[in-house]
């Protein structure tokens, strides 16, 4: 009875999760434009997805900024993760304090404090500014991913490197990385999901000439939520789970 409850409860904490999703996906094949009966199947709404320039050109805006993001997050975060782990400097426990504390702080006291310093900078919002944004707000997530792959790891493996004669750069270059590579994914894929979805923060640096899928659907669903809403939400629930599906797939992959 015990198992039967506890699959219950597992059963129900899905269905929670994971059921407003399904609903969506089900109505972008709704063949109504606003009621939420359902008066049949349908795929214009993916037709009219496909022919709608202005949503490609802004979902290209997105996905530039994520993969840019995502890459330039996963490689500065790897580099702090491997000195927090492996290095003692000045000023490695506040570092490691101040990590932590940008991933709890509020997107708005984020986005506010780099409206802020842009604004300081003489830096003009667009492109720039939020590419640098979504930079500096993944990075804490990357560090810890990595760093937490870093601590499993026996510290006496890179001294018995050393005595063998390997360089720092042989070591991170032959060692480290193939050691840490399911973790580097990780917060890539982290990375490019964090700054797809981001609103908020996005909201505060990005200009009026430089447009994100994110911001685009918010300033849609204003009016109420459409069908080619749906649809679109549809194919970036879509994406992102063949970007988690090949995740594991590499992982299963390299275990075999």
């Amino acid at each position: 009875m015990n198992r039967i409850s506890r699959l219950a409860y597992l059963m129900a904490v899905y269905l929670f999760l994971y059921a407003p999703i399904f609903v969506l996906v089900a109505y972008s094949f709704n063949d109504s434009s606003y009621s939420m009966l359902w008066q049949g199947f349908t795929l214009r709404w993916y037709h009219s997805l496909i022919e709608n320039i202005d949503l490609q050109v802004v979902a290209f805006h997105s996905l530039l900024v994520g993969v840019l993001a995502a890459t330039g997050a996963t490689s500065i975060g790897t580099l702090a993760a491997v000195s927090l782990y492996r290095y003692n400097f000045f000023g490695k426990k506040l570092l490691h304090a101040l990590i932590f504390i940008l991933i709890i702080s509020p997107d708005i006291v984020i986005g506010i404090s780099l409206l802020i310093l842009f604004s300081t900078l003489k830096i003009s919002l667009g492109f720039w500014s939020l590419l640098l944004s979504h930079i500096t707000f993944c990075i804490p997530f990357v560090t810890v991913t990595v760093y937490s792959r870093l601590a499993g790891q026996d510290k006496n493996l890179f001294e018995a490197a050393k005595d063998l004669g390997a360089t720092e750069g042989t070591i991170f270059r032959r060692i480290l990385i193939p050691l840490l590579w399911p973790a580097i994914i990780a917060g890539w894929l982290l990375s490019f999901t964090l700054s797809l979805d981001d609103v908020i923060i996005s909201f505060f640096v990005t200009g009026p000439e430089f447009d994100i899928l994110p911001l685009k659907i918010f300033s849609m669903v204003r009016v109420g939520v459409k069908p080619e809403v749906n649809a679109l939400c549809s194919v970036l629930f879509g994406l992102t789970l063949a970007l988690v599906l090949a995740y594991q797939y590499c992982t299963w992959k390299k275990r075999s």
